[in-house]
């Protein structure tokens, strides 16, 4: 029986403009682009380290998104770059046509 990797939807490697904004004041937002996205989640590129399990809402007006979710892990890259994974609470449509 093969393991879990913890990822139940299929992702798709599409680039999409999001703007990613912190619940909590402290942080400024930051607007980056997607690596990969499924129904509930996308992998984005970010120049800052993120902290898991913080609360963001992400909005990509020309995809027609806007959602909350959650950081799920944040990935030191090289050149100080970080990957970060986020899970939305609601399913998106519009960036996930090809479902």
């Amino acid at each position: 029986m093969p393991v879990p990797t913890g990822r139940f939807e299929k992702r798709i490697a599409r680039v999409v403009t999001v703007e990613i904004r912190p619940e909590d004041e402290g942080m400024p937002k930051a607007r980056t682009l997607t690596e990969n996205v499924s129904p509930h989640g996308a992998r984005v590129l970010l120049e800052r380290e993120w902290r898991p399990g913080q609360q963001v809402i992400v909005i990509s007006p020309k995809e027609g998104v806007w959602a909350r979710g959650q950081i799920v892990y944040c990935q030191l890259l090289a050149d100080c770059r970080f990957a970060v994974g986020l899970e939305l609470s609601v399913r998106v449509e519009p960036w996930a046509k090809s479902y």
